[in-house]
C-alpha cells in the first residue's frame, strides 16, 4: 500500500511540474507573440497596474524588441525600468536607467530617469552600522538631478531625500566617532567628529559632534581647544542640550572665558576648519 501511495504521489508531482513548465512556456509565448505596438504597450500598462511588475517589465521590453523605431519604444524603456524598480529588481532597473540616460539625454522625462535612479539606491539604504555605498550613490544621483534640473517636478522630493542621505552619512561618522571615544581613541574620534563638522554641518548631528569634540579635547587635556569648541557650540546652538552637557565638562576658568566676549572673536562653525 505504501509503495502504491508513493507511486501515486510521484506521478502527481511530475504532473504538477509538467503543468508548471507548460504554463511558463505558454506565458512566454503570449508575451513574445508578434502584435501591434499599441496592443503590447497597453497590456504592459494594464499588467503593471495589476501589480505584476516583472511580467509588465518583460512586456515593455517586447515593445522595444518588436517595434524599435516606433514612438512607443523609448517610453517603453523607461517604463520597463520603472516596473523593475517596483518589483524590487534595483540592479536591473539601474542598468536600464543608465542606458536610457545615455541614449536619450534630451528626452522629456530624462529628469525622472535621474530621479528614479536615485530611488533605486535610496530604497536600499541600510542602518548606520553597515556599509553606506547605497547612501552615497543616492546622494550622488540626487545631486546630479538637482544640478541639471533644478526646476524639475521631482526636485523638491529629491532635495528632501538628499538631506536625509546627508544626515545618514553624518550618522555613520558619529557612530564610528562614539566607538573610538568610548574606547579612549580620542585622536581618531576627533577626526570623525571633524568630518561631520566639515562635510555635514547642516545636519542634525552637528551639535552633538561639537559636544563630542569638547569631550575628546578635555580627555586629552587640550583645554583651550575644548573651550573654543564649546564657545562655537554655545553661540550656534545656545538652547541645545549638547551645549549644556559641554558646559558641565568645563572647569571654572573655561566657563569664565565663555562669558568673556573678547576671548573668542570668531564663533562660527567654519572657524574650526581654519588651518593656522
Amino acid at each position: 500500500m505504501n509503495r502504491i501511495l508513493f507511486a501515486v504521489l510521484a506521478v502527481s508531482m511530475m504532473s504538477l511540474s509538467a503543468c508548471g513548465t507548460g504554463g511558463k512556456k505558454q506565458e512566454d509565448a503570449a508575451i513574445t507573440a508578434e502584435r501591434p505596438v499599441e496592443t503590447i504597450y497597453n497590456e504592459a500598462a494594464d499588467t503593471l497596474d495589476a501589480g505584476q511588475e516583472k511580467k509588465a517589465a518583460r512586456l515593455f521590453d517586447e515593445v522595444e524588441r518588436q517595434h524599435p523605431y516606433s514612438q512607443w519604444a523609448t517610453q517603453a524603456q523607461l517604463m520597463s525600468a520603472f516596473a523593475r524598480y517596483k518589483a524590487g529588481d534595483y540592479d536591473e532597473a539601474t542598468i536600464a536607467l543608465e542606458q536610457f540616460i545615455r541614449l536619450h539625454p534630451g528626452h522629456k522625462d530624462i529628469d525622472y530617469a535621474y530621479y528614479l535612479r536615485g530611488l533605486c539606491a535610496y530604497d536600499r539604504i541600510t542602518d548606520v552600522t553597515r556599509d553606506q555605498d547605497m547612501t552615497r550613490s543616492a546622494l550622488e544621483n540626487f545631486d546630479t538631478l538637482l544640478r541639471l534640473f533644478p526646476d524639475s517636478r521631482y526636485a523638491r522630493d529629491a532635495s528632501l531625500k538628499r538631506d536625509l542621505t546627508l544626515d545618514h552619512l553624518a550618522g555613520k561618522q558619529m557612530d564610528i566617532g562614539r566607538y573610538y571615544l568610548t574606547r579612549g581613541y580620542y585622536t581618531s574620534a576627533i577626526k570623525r567628529f571633524m568630518v561631520v563638522i566639515r562635510e555635514y554641518q547642516t545636519t542634525t548631528h552637528a551639535p552633538e559632534a561639537l559636544h563630542r569634540l569638547v569631550e575628546a579635547y578635555m580627555h586629552l587635556g587640550i583645554l583651550n581647544e575644548a573651550t573654543r569648541v564649546a564657545a562655537v557650540l554655545g553661540y550656534n546652538y545656545p538652547g541645545s542640550v549638547w551645549y549644556e552637557d559641554s558646559y558641565k565638562l568645563l572647569n571654572a576658568d573655561q566657563r569664565a572665558k565663555l562669558m568673556d566676549e573678547r576671548s573668542f572673536v570668531d564663533k562660527t562653525v567654519d572657524s574650526l576648519l581654519k588651518v593656522d
